[in-house]
């Protein structure tokens, strides 16, 4: 006997977290992008400004590369907190659980 009821709602949370995960996915992509062109054209900006070769262009494309990882980082967080379980909700048969050797 098979729960057809619940066939439905497992494809639903499926697709549903699938479009997140490309909805996030897209997000970063379109923020590494937009911060490695505004750190070139400020770099360049800053070269033309101060008759420079390439040094400020350098510098802040380096510099871009934390600045990404930690954008990424925080977008990343942002969207999978939602996902966490509320706190305090069977936290308590979880915790038993793990005691006896269950996951929750």
């Amino acid at each position: 006997m098979s729960q057809t009821g619940d066939q439905p709602d497992k494809k639903t949370a499926l697709h549903s977290l699938n479009l997140t995960l490309a909805g996030v996915t897209g997000q970063v992509g379109c923020l590494t992008v937009i911060i490695i062109l505004a750190a070139f054209f400020a770099g360049r900006w800053l070269d033309s400004r101060f008759d420079s070769d390439a040094l400020f262009t350098v510098i802040l494309m380096v510099a871009s590369v934390p600045v990404t990882l930690v954008v990424m980082v925080w977008v990343v967080r942002s969207v999978t907190s939602r996902f966490a379980k509320p706190s305090g909700q069977n936290s308590q048969e979880d915790e038993e659980g793990i005691d006896r050797g269950k996951t929750p």
